[in-house]
């Protein structure tokens, strides 16, 4: 057989017409030749159902000869040339496009319908999700559910998220964590259809903080005056907000107990100096420890400048020194939303 073949010569036979292919028989062809490079491909970002159909075309082609792969890789080439708009792909990427234009009840039909319809994978929603918002939904869960979403979220993300639950949840759940080497897909995918089922039902909220942080950062920026008045108003009608509200609050006073001294430099670089000398005169009577605190963890010889300039700075009036101490507690506030300084937590 080998020498009959042998003797059949180009010009004895001819060559048989191309047979048309399919894009799913193209796309094979691609992702072949590309594989065989040594290309990169992130097939996993495609659906499910996509990435099974081409390894099913995969598996049911043999030979493909060299003029046809060239006619594949040219009209592939020719194609991505012609692109003009590309469009991010999948649900999710379409939702985050559109965000801020659709409304929040009909994000949430479409990934209902997209779940329900199974060529949706859930955690590509919920992986993305902040920690505050993953974390009720993990205090609730039970520790087998709760394990199997730690081990689909990044690792910094899931220790985040270990780290704020009670003590004892906390074990439990990282125990059942070695529970789910068994697990299969296809229950994974149950578990995050529900889950992205909880997420979705949870109303969406008009304003980002809760109500006892909005309350304190207004009473940080008014007077003594005023915020003593509100907060004993506060606490005749409802003790429990008015003591949350009072957790909110920080003030110039709690400078000493809430910022770490390594951390006053920093605080006193974004406050210009006349602003500082008026805020450190002014602190007096029972914010006098607030002065000293600021002073006493700078370098000595800019704290011997500042104190030269105060002894030499009449009295200032009061409302100026409210202004200038809250000058200071936005400089603090500033860089705590930058991450430059984290403020200690008081006890109870």
């Amino acid at each position: 057989m080998p020498q009959a073949l042998a003797r059949i010569t180009p010009q004895r036979i001819a060559a048989p017409d191309p047979v048309p292919l399919t894009n799913r028989e193209k796309a094979a062809i691609i992702v072949r030749l590309l594989l065989a490079e040594g290309a990169p491909l992130p097939l996993s970002a495609l659906p499910d159902h996509m990435q099974a159909a081409l390894t099913e075309q995969m598996a049911a082609m043999r030979l493909v000869d060299r003029d046809t792969m060239q006619a594949v890789v040219q009209e592939f080439l020719s194609q991505l040339e012609s692109v003009g708009l590309s469009f991010p792909g999948g649900l999710e990427g379409a939702l985050s496009m559109l965000d801020g234009h659709i409304s929040p009840s009909a994000a949430t039909r479409l990934r209902r319908l997209a779940g329900a319809s199974g060529k949706v994978d859930p955690w590509e929603r919920i992986i993305p999700l902040p920690a505050d918002r993953l974390l009720p939904v993990l205090e609730d869960e039970a520790v087998e559910i709760g394990a199997v979403l730690l081990s689909k979220l990044p690792v910094a993300k899931a220790a985040d998220l270990l780290g704020k639950l009670p003590g004892d949840k906390a074990r439990r759940v990282a125990h059942a964590v070695s529970l789910t080497g068994n697990i299969d897909p296809d229950t994974v995918r149950r578990i995050g259809l529900s889950l992205a089922g909880q997420l979705d039902a949870q109303p969406p909220k008009a304003f980002e903080t809760g109500p006892e942080e909005r309350v304190g950062a207004i009473l940080n920026v008014s007077t003594a005056a005023v915020r003593d008045a509100l907060l004993d108003g506060l606490g005749a009608e409802d003790a429990v907000f008015a003591g949350k509200v009072r957790k909110a609050i920080f003030t110039f006073g709690h400078i000493p107990a809430r910022v770490t001294p390594r951390d006053v430099p920093k605080v006193v670089r974004m406050v210009d100096q006349a602003t500082l000398i008026t805020a450190l005169v002014g602190a007096t009577g029972p914010l006098a420890p607030v002065a000293d605190f600021i002073l006493s963890n700078m370098s000595q010889r800019m704290a011997q400048s500042l104190r030269e300039e105060m002894a030499a700075r009449d009295k200032v009036r009061d409302k100026d020194a409210e202004a200038a101490h809250s000058m200071v507690v936005e400089a603090v506030r500033t860089l705590e939303s930058q991450g430059e300084l984290q403020l200690v937590i008081e006890d109870d």
